[in-house]
Formats: C-alpha cells, structure tokens, sequence
C-alpha cells in the first residue's frame, strides 16, 4: 500500500489550494476526487460548442498584487499566472428601477443620489467611514499569514502596535455585519442592498453574515480603482492554474475516487479506502468535503468525540440553475452579470425573490460558438430542498415542477433581453436534485448557515490530532475567498506554523 504525507478528500479550490501549498513545502500528497472533473463547484462543461459555468461567476482580486484576496496569494505563491478579462460594470434589476452599475465608490454614490436623493448619499458616505477602518485592519492582515486559530502572543503584540489608532475596531471583525448597517443606514434601498450582498457572499442576511468577509468585499468593490474580473475560459482556468501547480510540485491527483471511508487506528486516522476497493495510508488526512458529508466517512466512535453543533449545523437552501446558448444577432450592449430582484418586502432570503446571470461570452467569445452567447442563471442559496427530496428526475412531476419553478429566470432574462424566447439554442434547467448529483452536496445545499451574530465557524481542526477539513463548512463566508483561506490554514497546520511563515515570505505577505 503506498504512502502518503498527506491525503485530502475532494478537489475542491479549498482542497486544490491546501494540496498546491503542501506540495510546494514538499509534502507527498494525494488528492482523491468523487467526479470525473476535479474543481468542485467551481468547474464548466461543454454542450454543442457552448461552455457552460457551472459554479462561481463573480471574481476579483486575482490578477492584481498586492490582493487581499487569498486565492490571488496562493496563486502568487505558486508561481502561478491565469489571464484575466477586467471590467466595471453589471445590470442591476431592482424594484426602485433597471440600471447599469459600475464597481468603485462614486458610481454608486450616483446611483443613490438618482434613484434616493442627496440625504441617502452622506448616510452611505457615514457607512463608508464606518467600513474603511475595518477594510483597513483586513489589509494589514493578509489572510494567509494569520490564521485565527493559531495566533500567538507574539503575533497579538505585533497586531496591536499595528492597529493602536483603530483598536477598538478590531472585536467587530468576527461579528455580524448587520450591527454597523444599523449604526448608519436607515434608507431602505440601502439596507436592502447591503442586505442583498450580504446574501450572496454568506447565504444569510447581513445581521448573520461575518463583517470581515464584508469588509474585504467593500473594499475590494467600492475602492476607487475597483474592477471585476473574470478569467479567459471561465472558472476551469483557475482550477487548472491550482491543479497545475500542485501537480508540478509532485502533487498527485486522481478522479472518478470516491472515498467510502477514513481509516483510524484509535484516534489517528491511517489513510483512506475508496469504492472501489483501493486504500491509501498517510499520516495526515484533509476533507475538502462539507461536514454532512464528512459524517458519513468517519465511524461512529470517531465521531461521538465531536461537538453535536459542528456535525449538525443549520443549512443554507439549495439552487435552481439555468444554462442558455442563444443567438447573439443585435445584441450589442450586453451585461456580463446581472442580478434581479423582484420584491424587497419579500426578504431577501425569500424563494425564487432573487435571481443572479452570468453571460461570459460577452468578455471570452470563445465560450460560445461564433454568433452565439452563453447564459447562467441561478437562484442564490434560496431554493427549498424540501420539496424535491421526494421526487422522481424521471417522472413527469419532476419536469413540470422544474419548467415552472426555472420560470423565474426567463422573466427576469426578457427585462434586459426582450426577445430572448426567440432566440434560444440551447435551454438546460437544473434542481437542487441536479445539484446535489453534480457537486455531491448535502441537499444541493449552499454550505451551513452558522450565523455570525451566534459564533464563528468551526475552523480547520477536529477532535482527530491528525484529520483536519477545509472549504464551505470551516470559514465564514463561503465563497472563494474564503474556502481559498480555508484550504491554506489546513496546510499550516500540517507543515507547522514557522514553514509555513516561511513559505509566505516569498511573496512579502
């Protein structure tokens, strides 16, 4: 049975970049993935010349130095480079009315001033202020360089005499963002829009999302010199950048592996054992898996040993994906991304309020074929799994259920595409079952829903001295950046604090 320093469970960006950087620091690591494809979410797929997106569409912080952005470091350390699309703007879709909207401060103070008024405008300017400390405190705390489980009393006093003129910041870093949107914002458009990115970076409210994730959203967003981005080939750029550099370090990867189970002697895990019949022994074990998922790989014994509220958090809803190909003759100011919501009064946590598009062919025309443009719709985190458990892919129940339920996005598509019926190529709908089936996630969910407000997230160790775990059920915010995070802190705490100082140095972080 071969050996490995390390085995992590699922390619997924947290799994990808806790596997590049160990590699790097010379560890031999195996990573083993379930699907055909490694990337997780984060993967595309091919239908008659069309590439669809399957997972993240909103990027930033990747091509330009220095980032806050954790996978940008991680991809710096690796010597790493993925070619960059850069813009401004997207198509906001609101009850208070349809307009084009570019990142950075003072378009936003525009649009506020237009659609609420000039008193509206200096209650986000007191926001701002508000944030700008916090932003500052991000900046000065490169992600990867201090994680918060392993800070020491050295690492704090340095912290302090770094942060003197804003200390009294620093406790709201971990707490929900909701807290300061109420110390400045009554307006309700901009509680509601607050409250929507909120939404999309966590799957909760802002009063339950985490103020550093919102931080480094804002400060990455609504900086004067902002853009967004978006990588050439879409979100499979990124992942071969992650698995190119793990692998030239002599990282190996293996797909279509299912894990059956952890292996333990006691309470040291030993190794893996696949499906099919295949085992593999290391002396450390990462799950880039979610913690329903993880449950199921490791025996009863094991797990008993784990606090009952890390093993069984609340989640958050599922999805409803759509994926167009349709004729691009005429369509000549296209939106990249836009985002619709139909009611605020709803809430924005409500199903089927919200609906966020991606059409990356407007940047990578070789996302479609020539003439053509590609679509992705999905509903954020907000689509009960409860009432598809039960059903049947094959049944006619399932299908009409999906056709109705996937009508949200046509209605929203023909606000910015009028005659989009018309031009349809090629129209795919998917469930939270479809989900599920294709990312191997509890429920098709978005990951767990711990609150900000009520504690943090549970962070990369466990029980096992020698099992640690990374991506959407360790970090509060679950997007990229914070599964990228995610999968770093995993590596330090195998490679040990001070390698792991060493490593970052390269890139004077």
């Amino acid at each position: 049975m071969e050996m490995y320093d390390v085995v992590i469970v699922g390619s997924g960006i947290g799994g990808l970049c806790c596997g590049s950087i160990l590699a790097l620091s010379g560890k031999k690591v195996l990573i083993c993935e379930a699907h055909t494809r490694p990337g997780g979410v984060a993967h595309s797929f091919q239908r008659k010349g069309y590439t669809f997106e399957s997972g993240p569409s909103l990027w930033s912080g990747i091509g330009k130095w220095p980032t806050t952005n954790p996978l940008g470091q991680i991809l710096k350390l690796l010597d790493e480079e993925v070619e960059l699309f850069q813009y401004k703007g997207w198509r906001v879709i609101v009850p208070e009315g349809n307009f084009n909207l570019n990142v950075g401060e003072e378009p936003f103070k525009q649009t506020i001033k237009t659609l609420r008024g000039e008193k509206s405008v200096k209650e986000w300017e007191s926001f701002i202020s508000g944030i700008k400390p916090l932003s500052q405190i991000i900046n000065e705390i490169p992600l990867l360089s201090f994680c918060p489980e392993s800070i020491n009393f050295l690492d704090l006093i340095n912290l302090t005499s770094k942060f003197l003129p804003n200390i009294k910041q620093i406790p709201k870093i971990n707490k929900g963002f909701g807290k300061l949107v109420n110390n400045h914002l009554e307006d309700p458009f901009l509680r509601n829009w607050v409250d929507l990115l909120s939404f999309l970076i966590s799957g909760m409210s802002m009063h339950d999302t985490n103020t550093a994730a919102m931080a480094t959203l804002f400060n990455e967003w609504f900086e004067p010199n902002s853009y967004l981005e978006y990588p050439k080939g879409g979100s499979e750029s990124i992942v071969k950048a992650l698995i190119n550099g793990f692998k030239k370090n002599g990282g190996e990867l293996i797909l279509s592996s299912k894990v059956k189970t952890i292996n333990f002697n006691k309470n040291f895990a030993t190794g893996i054992a696949l499906d099919n019949g295949s085992s593999y022994s290391c002396n450390s074990v990462v799950t880039n898996t979610d913690v329903w998922n993880l449950k199921k790989l490791i025996p009863n014994e094991i797990s008993k040993k784990w606090n009952t509220k890390v093993l069984n958090p609340n989640k958050c809803d599922s999805f409803l994906h759509i994926h167009l190909g349709f004729d691009a003759d005429g369509l000549e100011d296209l939106p990249i991304h836009a985002i619709h919501v139909d009611k605020w009064e709803k809430g924005i946590t409500a199903e089927r309020n919200i609906a966020v598009f991606s059409i990356p062919s407007v940047l990578d025309k070789n996302m479609a074929p020539k003439g053509k443009h590609v679509l992705h719709g999905y509903t954020p985190a907000n689509e009960p799994w409860e009432i598809w458990e039960n059903l049947n892919p094959k049944e006619l129940e399932y299908r009409n259920l999906k056709e109705e339920r996937c009508s949200i996005f046509l209605n929203a598509v023909r606000k910015f595409i009028p005659d989009i019926d018309e031009r349809i190529d090629l129209k795919m709908l998917g469930t939270p079952i479809t989900h599920k089936k294709f990312t191997n996630t509890h429920c098709g969910s978005y990951g767990p829903a711990i609150s900000a407000a009520k504690g943090l997230f549970p962070g990369c160790k466990t029980p096992v001295k020698n099992l640690f775990t990374c991506g959407a059920s360790t970090f509060p915010g679950i997007g990229i950046p914070a599964v990228s995070a995610s999968g770093a802190y995993a590596a330090e705490k195998i490679i040990g604090k001070k390698e792991f100082k060493t490593l970052i140095k390269k890139i004077n972080l």
